[in-house]
């Protein structure tokens, strides 16, 4: 296994400025955003599908620091009510998958996206009961009608390119648990896969290490996302989980976004790592900081820190004792 960072809290410093504090901070990957919700403020996408001396300039950056792309990410909401805004997350999706595979990167991460509530909608609606039936005959429409559709197409053109496809489980798009992301890839490709990120699964009650093992089994872990998640039980009794308050408001909300090891113990990411490892999982393990009572460079450095004391990087040795 590697150790890597999502890119996009550093969109203050320049490509090189940002290649060389990653290389500093003791890390081996990088995963860039190409737009969407992420931005594309280290990779100019356009420029780089029209000139093979940009892309041959940009990678030998990433290669002279000894690091490399483990993925690029283009999250957006590719079935979304607004067509303008759900077209432009499929044109990025199209062209990220063009650049992963003309550079060499294996893997493109996103959202699987929510569509409205019928064909005339304006925004998106994520029904979260079964009950009133309005919300499941609402889920079905969405599934059926917009989902699969999308993905069938997005799926066959990674299968083209020999890409895959990492989605984000998070909360607020139909894709969001490992039932929804196997769901999903039994019903277009196997090209798709998750990004698997804890910390979207904490708060929704889910054991990170059992959902590693669910997936894995069905070798659906395309990339791992290293992110941590306090929950605080006292909240969760006022507010519930579905806690719609704003992320600052850290003292009320149920649940906030931490740096690694500061929401769980680092025997839980030890767990987490071992689990990667025995259900076939052997690549980047990528930080992502939204702590919202750290600075960047601090919240940052934990993380790359803890991360480099759990994570397994050689391949296991024979059992001589065995």
């Amino acid at each position: 296994m590697k150790s890597g960072v999502f890119t996009v809290l550093f969109g203050d410093k320049s490509f090189e400025e940002m290649l060389d504090y990653v290389k500093e901070a003791g890390l081996e990957a990088v995963e860039i955003g190409t737009g969407g919700y992420p931005g594309n403020s280290h990779c100019d996408l356009d420029g780089l599908l029209e000139s093979e001396d940009k892309r041959n300039e940009y990678m030998q950056k990433v290669e002279d620091r000894g690091l490399m792309i483990s993925a690029f990410s283009c999250h957006g909401n590719p079935i979304d009510p607004n067509e303008a805004f759900a077209q432009e997350s499929v044109d990025v999706m199209k062209k990220t998958i063009k650049l992963a595979s003309l550079v060499g990167v294996p893997v493109v991460n996103g959202f699987s996206g929510t569509a409205g509530d019928h064909e005339g909608a304006k925004l998106p609606n994520w029904p979260v009961a079964p009950w009133p039936a309005e919300y499941g005959d609402i889920l079905k429409w969405q599934w059926e009608e917009k989902l699969i559709p999308c993905w069938k197409e997005l799926g066959a053109f990674a299968e083209e390119h020999g890409i895959k496809i990492g989605i984000e489980l998070h909360g607020g798009f139909l894709v969001h648990s490992p039932h929804t992301m196997l769901k999903l890839r039994e019903a277009t490709s196997p090209a798709i896969g998750a990004n698997l990120d804890p910390s979207h699964l904490w708060w929704q009650g889910i054991d990170p290490v059992a959902a590693i093992k669910i997936l894995g089994k069905a070798d659906a872990i395309h990339h791992f996302h290293a992110k941590d998640t306090y929950i605080d039980q006292d909240n969760v009794n006022m507010y519930g989980l579905t806690d719609m308050q704003p992320y600052s408001e850290v003292q009320t909300r149920a649940w906030s976004f931490r740096s690694v090891g500061c929401g769980h113990s680092m025997q839980e990411w030890s767990d987490m790592i071992s689990a990667l490892r025995t259900y076939g999982y052997d690549y980047v393990v990528s930080i992502e900081h939204e702590d919202p009572i750290m600075s960047i460079d601090e919240g940052f450095q934990r993380a790359a820190d803890n991360v480099n004391s759990v994570l397994i990087r050689e391949k296991p040795a024979d059992m001589w004792w065995a």
